[in-house]
């Protein structure tokens, strides 16, 4: 039995959305087990964030079902839900030191003193901001606060957390930092998480599973590896970052297919730019850049624009060059026309 479990879930934006009745989400259905961390990933306008807010009880759901620990929570109020929510934006209080900040939630809740405090401390302490109690947000640095939030959240000890783009506002070091800080909280507390993001890379390393949204509808539910490696559809593919996408009937290179597959992709790193002659498609290069170790190509061929990689070093080619482009079989990504790679 899952422990959230939403169910044919629609939402409607009637006035935001056009005409009356218009679903911002529609026949939704995820299954997340207790204990562990689900990603709606997708890009903006994708409904994600919606989910979570109707998940949360500060949406009105229009049709389908939500359960959290097998109460249905479908018409629950919010603040009867016993969910705990982390914004883009922190949130916090900026009067109040670190320990009222996160004290707040159990002073609602009328913790006794001692306990308020105990718990306060431990959940300061798992952030590692025990030392800076007394001090107020605005002398912390932006990961420092994005702390704050995560233990004021915590410390409630809610049945669920959900987390609704929490990195986005800080830069790329210390959201890889604050990354691994997440998942350790995540793994010690043994609470359970909706994450929503619309970075790939912070899905692949937060998520137990990931649950990939376009235009309210879902696209595929996996394990991170199978969305990576074994994308369900043409737009999982291409938003995990496949650049070179083919119907089955325009392939490059010939390849033995079973009946269901309708398109095969590649990554850029797959495909290899090389002389002109000494590959399977010829080509024009179209743009190069450099990407560190090794350079990026765009050729234009007669299978369409291919994207692939040479060297740094001993690439002489320039825009309007004659190349020629080899794919590798095995690092092609195989989708059908149904979402089969669950994982």
């Amino acid at each position: 039995m899952s422990y959230l479990a939403i169910q044919g879930l629609g939402v409607a934006y009637p006035q935001a959305r056009g005409p009356s009745g218009q679903q911002a989400v529609e026949g939704l259905s995820l299954a997340v087990p207790q204990g562990q961390l689900m990603s709606l990933l997708g890009p903006s306008g994708c409904g994600k964030t919606t989910t979570m807010r109707a998940v949360a009880g500060l949406l009105q759901a229009s049709a389908g079902r939500i359960e959290l620990a097998g109460q249905d929570i479908t018409r629950v109020p919010a603040h009867r839900r016993d969910i705990g929510l982390v914004f883009q934006s922190y949130a916090l209080f900026p009067h109040l030191s670190l320990f009222d900040n996160v004290a707040f939630g159990l002073r609602l809740r009328r913790v006794p003193a001692d306990a308020l405090k105990q718990r306060v401390e431990a959940a300061l302490g798992s952030v590692g901001l025990a030392d800076l109690a007394g001090r107020l947000p605005a002398q912390l640095s932006g990961g420092q606060q994005q702390r704050v939030a995560l233990a004021r959240a915590l410390v409630i000890r809610p049945r669920l957390l959900l987390l609704d783009e929490p990195l986005s506002n800080l830069d790329a070091r210390l959201r890889v930092e604050m990354r691994a800080e997440l998942r350790r909280l995540q793994r010690e507390s043994g609470i359970t998480m909706l994450y929503v993001t619309h970075d790939q890379d912070e899905a692949l390393s937060l998520s137990d599973r990931i649950a990939v949204m376009r235009q309210g509808r879902l696209e595929q539910d996996a394990a991170p590896a199978v969305v990576y490696h074994q994308p369900a559809t043409p737009f999982v593919a291409t938003f995990m970052g496949y650049e070179n996408l083919f119907e089955r009937s325009r392939l490059p290179v010939r390849m033995d297919l079973a009946p269901g597959v309708t398109h095969v992709a590649w990554r850029a790193a797959a495909v290899s730019v090389q002389a002109a002659g000494h590959a399977a498609l010829p080509g024009t290069v179209q743009s190069r850049s450099y990407a560190g170790d090794r350079l990026e190509f765009w050729v234009q061929t007669a299978a369409g624009p291919v994207k692939g990689v040479a060297p740094v070093d001993g690439t002489p080619w320039a825009e309007g060059d004659a190349v020629g482009v080899s794919f590798d079989p095995s690092k092609a990504a195989i989708i059908g026309d149904r979402m089969e790679a669950r994982g």
